[in-house]
């Protein structure tokens, strides 16, 4: 009782001394649409699927259980489609794939749920469309919400995507429905009237004491809102449960500096938020007082709730994937994923996310990424110049993972020709041309245990204690060290290439030579198997070559003690990663 009386005792006191009215109403039921998306991007756009749903009951926060579900749901924000995909799109998309190809392969496919999508309600919206000539905003986000769809193909993401989630999705405008009534009647909504600063680039409100010489942190203009009727949500009620949360779970907001600065935020003090407008219309209307729109900060971070079935959790998919386990968002939108999501969440009896992941920002050529600079590096381009591993490889290895980066094609070209085209491309194309020069028309010769030398040994060793030895990295969201790890081995079996020297063994001692190759053989089947999260087609073209069906495409395959390469037949190689042209005599660290 004395636990229950902590938790509502402040939200009676703040309705006790509220003047302003709140209005109840719940919608009973609905129909929804789910947008898949296909295995490969054969069109621009998801196809459709409809089912009925209903509004999910509440469970007290208090006293649900601390579920470990079985499907790890791994999200990307929804990207804001005010204007075209930029690389910082592609480097979040492609962190979240990583770990998403990554856990599949630690559990055969069939425990991950991997989401993302795009956001297309807000002013903001609204001004560019009309700006660009657009009757109405609808064409305009369909047009560059179908440019993030391909990009996700372009950057090999797609086939790892099952859940693409546009906001103007019926489906989804009923989820934020339900969710807005929940928070209604559960007593954190009310009405009354707003003043203050808001950034329309940021689709932000600022209290006076945030701006700086007049402007919004992030630098953007900010406009003074006076008296505009609107919804206030009670963020002030949870300040001290967000505290408390923080404390008990100092592995939800990553890296740790950034769970620094929201805690710091936190302490400062907590106002309740504006979360509806009346001076535009683009954007899902308010239920039972369609005069308001909800704000687009409320719409966006639902759609990790209609991803999940919240308005269908009888269906399974609520049970099996809630809440997510890691939530992939840049360093620039931390404070609605670290402050007003979680309160959000607690405000409708839910179970936050595990982790909250804010990456850093990347500029170009040791300069910010602004359109007014024209330096806003387009990955399409990048893509069709180099190659989407080489993009990839280059934004997971560069930085530590969490920290600010510096992009040039420049560093690319060095970087991959170094760790992709010398290292992990010429360890394969000199291995499977001896394997196909000098046994019977590329058979791996069979081995056994007994053939194997200490220095055979270290190297398969080596391999087979990857997914174990690098499971702590992308577990804690490491993604560079994990690179690091694997592309160590692929050093070390370079190292036992010119050590065994199999071209020279085959004039001296024929069966030394096979033996090599074998074991050959056998780390580029499980490197490559490990490479799979981070160069996807590179990987897979490897593993092509030598025979390895889907099935075997897992780590348990690579941590297993047996050699499974002896007898099969490996293709002709062909170059996987010719080597880029470089003008640049300096080199890559």
């Amino acid at each position: 009782m004395t636990h229950m009386l902590q938790i509502f005792l402040p939200m009676i006191l703040l309705l006790a001394r509220s003047t302003l009215t709140a209005s109840l109403s719940m919608q009973n039921t609905f129909v929804h649409r789910r947008f898949l998306s296909p295995r490969k991007l054969t069109t621009r756009f998801a196809t459709t699927r409809l089912f009925s749903s209903s509004i999910p009951q509440r469970q007290s926060q208090s006293t649900r259980p601390n579920r470990n579900p079985a499907t790890k749901l791994i999200t990307t924000p929804i990207y804001y489609v005010n204007g075209p995909p930029h690389i910082g799109h592609a480097y979040t998309s492609i962190s979240a794939d990583v770990l998403s190809r990554y856990h599949r392969l630690n559990t055969q496919h069939d425990g991950v749920f991997f989401q993302t999508g795009t956001d297309e309600y807000g002013q903001k919206v609204a001004t560019t469309s009309e700006g660009k000539g657009f009757d109405s905003p609808q064409p305009f986000v369909d047009e560059v919400s179908a440019q993030f769809r391909s990009l996700l193909g372009v950057i090999d993401v797609e086939e790892s995507v099952d859940r693409f989630i546009r906001t103007t999705e019926d489906e989804h405008a009923q989820t934020v429905s339900a969710v807005w009534n929940k928070m209604m009647e559960n007593g954190y909504i009310y009405k009354g009237t707003y003043s203050g600063w808001y950034s329309v680039r940021d689709e932000c409100f600022y209290n006076e004491g945030e701006l700086v010489d007049g402007k919004a942190p992030s630098g953007s203009e900010v406009v003074m809102t006076e008296k505009e009727e609107s919804y206030f949500f009670r963020l002030s009620a949870f300040e001290e449960p967000l505290l408390k949360f923080y404390d008990e779970n100092p592995d939800f907001v990553q890296p740790k500096g950034r769970r620094n600065e929201v805690v710091s935020f936190v302490k400062s003090g907590l106002q309740d938020l504006s979360i509806s407008r009346t001076s535009f219309d683009w954007g899902i209307r308010v239920p039972e007082d369609p005069a308001h729109v909800i704000y687009v900060w409320i719409d966006a971070l639902t759609n990790y709730l209609t991803g999940a079935n919240y308005l269908d959790k009888s269906s399974g998919q609520w049970e099996s994937c809630w809440p997510p386990t890691v939530q992939m968002v840049g360093k620039d939108i931390l404070r609605f994923h670290a402050v007003y999501w979680p309160a959000m969440l607690m405000a409708i009896g839910e179970e936050l996310p595990r982790t909250v992941f804010a990456h850093g920002w990347w500029t170009v050529d040791g300069e910010k990424m602004s359109k007014s600079e024209g330096n806003v590096v387009d990955p399409f381009d990048i893509v069709e110049k180099f190659g989407s591993d080489r993009l990839r490889y280059f934004l997971c290895s560069e930085i530590g993972f969490g920290s600010d980066g510096d992009f040039s094609e420049r560093k690319l070209v060095k970087k991959t020709n170094v760790a992709l085209s010398n290292s992990y491309g010429n360890l394969v194309q000199r291995t499977l041309t001896m394997l196909f020069k000098n046994c019977e028309g590329g058979i791996v010769p069979p081995i056994c245990t007994e053939d194997l030398s200490e220095n055979d040994k270290k190297l398969l060793s080596a391999v087979r204690e990857l997914p174990e030895s690098t499971e702590d990295f992308l577990c804690h969201v490491q993604i560079h060290k994990y690179v690091d790890a694997v592309f160590e081995v692929v050093r070390q079996a370079n190292v036992y290439v010119e050590e065994e020297e199999p071209f020279r063994t085959k004039k001296t001692d024929f069966r030394r030579m096979q033996v090599t190759l074998a074991v050959l053989a056998e780390a580029i089947r499980g490197i490559s198997i490990m490479c799979l999260p981070i160069i996807p087609d590179g990987a897979s073209k490897v593993l092509g070559m030598l025979s390895c069906g889907e099935k075997e495409r897992n780590f348990r395959s690579v941590r297993g003690g047996e050699i499974v390469m002896g007898g099969r037949v490996v293709a002709k190689p062909k170059p996987v990663y010719m080597r880029l042209d470089d003008d640049h005599d300096d080199d890559v660290e």
